[in-house]
């Protein structure tokens, strides 16, 4: 093949795709820090009071869950204090602490709704949609678990735990998006750009077709996964979530792979990456604010619930869309 051929076929295949892909991930990232920036979450914090009193959970547990929208250091730094002071028993700081699974999920929401959509398109709000589906899953099932396991009590004041959290200008959130954004999009575009380059490349060699035989020969137990889609989960859980997201998005740039087998891919991706990912960044910050064997068993009960959850939705996705 001549160069007069190359160039162009490398500029339509992987140059313009690939500048598209970087501006539309800067912008969403940068769009979702800023909405984080202006704590868009103070509305949904106050589902705490109707929630609590579902779930029989003390008024410490929802202030807790209030400040799992800000900050979720600051949330379980509440539950330790309490824990260790008797006004919460271990039953109900291991529910608090999953309890507050949900406003971590949203506090992140934003992020990962703008770093997704440019990446893979429509396939976002599904894999979007079934995490979020996930989260709730398991925060019914832990109303329903402390209902049945906790009294009843009253309810006191929730508000005054949020009265003295800054609200931050426009200005203000302006400066501190573009923060994030820096310290984000440098880690982001090195996995991005290579990543991409190297699907083209596979693509073009015809790797995935030996991918392909490879997965069907030896990992039987992923075998009811498309063949070309194992590289989103091999992103997924060898780098980060990013990684296996640019994986994605060169596949359906490339119309390898279609919606289904793109989001099935990533929630088999998320469920084997997590564990370790999890323990990584949790557990020092845990071990600091609970003791270490505490916070050991706090992280195990939270990653086997969440992992359940998006297992059981991922099953019903994948039986809706056979």
């Amino acid at each position: 093949m001549d160069m007069a051929t190359l160039i162009p076929q490398l500029w339509h295949g992987l140059g313009w795709p690939l500048l598209k892909l970087v501006f539309f991930v800067s912008l969403g990232l940068l769009a979702g820090n800023f909405i984080e920036a202006l704590n868009w979450t103070r509305t949904a914090a106050r589902l705490a009071g109707p929630l609590i009193r579902v779930g029989h959970l003390s008024d410490t547990t929802g202030a807790s869950f209030s400040l799992a929208f800000f900050s979720g250091i600051a949330a379980n730094t509440m539950l330790a204090e309490a824990y260790d002071q008797g006004r919460l028993d271990k039953k109900e700081l291991v529910l608090a602490n999953l309890f507050n699974t949900l406003p971590t999920y949203f506090l992140h929401l934003p992020t990962v709704f703008f770093l997704t959509a440019p990446l893979i398109k429509a396939a976002a709000f599904l894999y979007v949609g079934l995490t979020l589906a996930a989260a709730l899953l398991r925060t019914a099932f832990i109303l329903l678990v402390g209902r049945s396991l906790l009294p009843a009590r009253p309810i006191g004041n929730l508000r005054d735990v949020l009265k003295d959290k800054k609200r931050l200008t426009l200005r203000e959130a302006l400066v501190e998006a573009w923060k994030r954004f820096r310290k984000r999009i440098r880690k982001i575009i090195t996995f991005t750009v290579p990543i991409y380059t190297l699907i083209f490349i596979m693509t073009r060699a015809g790797l995935f077709s030996w991918l392909e035989h490879q997965l069907t020969e030896h990992l039987t137990m992923l075998a009811w996964l498309d063949p070309r889609s194992f590289g989103i989960v091999i992103g997924h859980v060898a780098a980060e979530f990013a990684a296996g997201l640019a994986v994605a998005g060169a596949l359906i740039e490339a119309g390898t792979l279609g919606t289904r087998e793109v989001v099935l891919a990533l929630l088999v991706g998320n469920v084997l990456a997590s564990p370790v990912r999890v323990f990584r960044h949790q557990f020092p910050y845990y071990a600091g604010i609970f003791n270490p064997r505490l916070a050991m068993e706090l992280i195990c009960y939270s990653q086997a619930f969440r992992i359940g959850s998006v297992v059981l939705v991922g099953i019903g996705y994948y039986w809706a869309t056979v």
